[in-house]
């Protein structure tokens, strides 16, 4: 039903952006620049339509995500990952900063990053003719986040460890410090601490904004490697497969919003294969990585980091193998 939404919504976007499409062609630069500006601005209605959906149910629910995290610490892993899929500024943020204050294990942690999804499933969204990679991703995610947290609190026992404290005015006072992080860090200075039904509109404008800028470039970048460079013969070798989960795994570990934006439209546009871009989206924790680098100690962080991209790679490597 989604997809026949989102397939009418592309043909009433393609009639409405006719004239600007003429007009972008009808600019004496190369096609491949061409492209990038028309590709990029088609994705406007479906962006900023699938922010308001995710902005009203980030605004009505985002606090219940809080509370279900701290009521069991076992089953914290269960519910980080299913929260994480969710496209929201800062829930990787929350994350890291209880770690950090250990009020959660260091496998929910790992579930929460692996989970992650940043701004992958709404680029998905916005290509009616790539929407049906959304399910496969997601399942994925999910099952390699939860089954990755449960393994190393498994091993590391963290489920007994008596560090890791479950006092309520603590874990508040640790939510009240991860939500100045998000005013802080987060994307378009989107403060969750504060609800305002103004951002409901306001927020969903800048934020699509803010991604189709970074859309645009990442897209003229790849339009250039894909019609100067000849990348994608370059990476469709087989040999270079598994080498593209490691660097891709890499790649996601950067804290910042625009790599899923970068992994996901390499992806659509097949200069890497579905293995690799798993690499890359189940290293991307977002700013959370940031924020525990920050806050936590070094070494451990460090250990954290090592195990994520560990996974990310394996996974994606399994992935390459039996797709």
């Amino acid at each position: 039903m989604l997809i026949s939404i989102l397939e009418k919504i592309n043909n009433l976007n393609n009639a409405l952006f006719a004239p600007l499409d003429n007009f972008f062609e009808s600019l004496p630069f190369e096609d491949w620049i061409n492209d990038a500006f028309i590709d990029s601005f088609h994705l406007f209605p479906f962006l900023f339509f699938i922010f308001i959906v995710i902005e009203v149910l980030e605004f009505y629910f985002s606090d219940k995500l809080d509370s279900c995290i701290k009521k069991s610490r076992k089953r914290s892993i269960a519910i980080g990952s299913l929260a994480s899929l969710f496209p929201q500024c800062g829930f990787s943020i929350i994350a890291s900063s209880l770690y950090s204050k250990k009020m959660i294990t260091r496998g929910c942690l790992i579930a929460v990053y692996l989970g992650t999804s940043d701004e992958t499933i709404p680029i998905l969204l916005a290509h009616p003719e790539k929407a049906q990679m959304v399910i496969p991703i997601i399942g994925l995610k999910l099952f390699i986040a939860i089954l990755g947290g449960y393994v190393i609190d498994i091993f590391s026992g963290h489920f007994n460890n008596p560090d890791v404290i479950n006092k309520t005015d603590s874990i508040e006072e640790a939510l009240e410090e991860a939500h100045e992080h998000i005013h802080e860090e987060g994307c378009c200075n989107h403060d969750l601490m504060t609800k305002n039904r103004h951002e409901l509109i306001l927020h969903p404008i800048f934020h699509t904004i803010n991604i189709l800028a970074f859309i645009l470039v990442i897209t003229l970048v790849l339009n250039y490697s894909l019609d100067k460079v000849q990348i994608t013969e370059m990476l469709s070798v087989s040999n270079h497969h598994y080498m593209q989960c490691i660097i891709a795994s890499l790649i996601g570990l950067i804290p910042n919003c625009a790599i899923s934006i970068a992994i996901t439209m390499m992806l659509i546009k097949g200069t890497i294969t579905f293995g690799a871009a798993m690499s890359g989206l189940l290293a991307n924790g977002g700013l959370g990585l940031l924020i525990l680098l920050k806050n936590n100690k070094f070494k451990d962080s460090m250990i954290v980091i090592i195990i994520l991209a560990t996974i990310s790679i394996l996974a994606g490597c399994l992935i390459e193998y039996l797709v």
